[in-house]
């Protein structure tokens, strides 16, 4: 009997495992393109490498499939104006060289406009 649990349990735990998507990487051109999934199968992130660094655009996704986060990297570094969503929000922060220089935060709260 203890010997037929201990084989379930095995049996369960390497069908659990096996369910996990890994990630995908594809070449194109001198760029690898680079995909990681959620636990739902969804995509987690997309983005590229180039020489084992970051580069380009990068875009995150929640497990609905929604826009996170789109970022962007050179040889590694932070650069450009990078967008987080949240709930009621948008953050643009701007990167120059890996460091921050600049960050805006907008609500979903603020009218621009009025037409009664």
């Amino acid at each position: 009997m203890k010997k037929l649990i201990t084989i379930c349990a095995f049996c369960i735990a390497a069908i659990g495992y096996s369910q996990k998507q890994q990630p995908t990487y594809t070449a194109e051109g001198d760029l690898v393109k680079a995909t990681y999934y959620h636990d739902n199968g969804t995509v987690s992130t997309e983005g590229y490498f180039k020489d084992k660094k970051l580069t380009g655009k990068w875009v995150r996704f929640d497990e609905k499939g929604n826009k996170s986060q789109m970022a962007f990297y050179k040889d590694g570094k932070k650069v450009g104006k990078w967008f987080i969503w949240g709930d009621n929000s948008l953050k643009e922060i701007t990167y120059k060289d890996n460091a921050i220089v600049d960050v805006n935060l907008w609500k979903a709260e603020a009218k621009l406009a009025s037409n009664k």
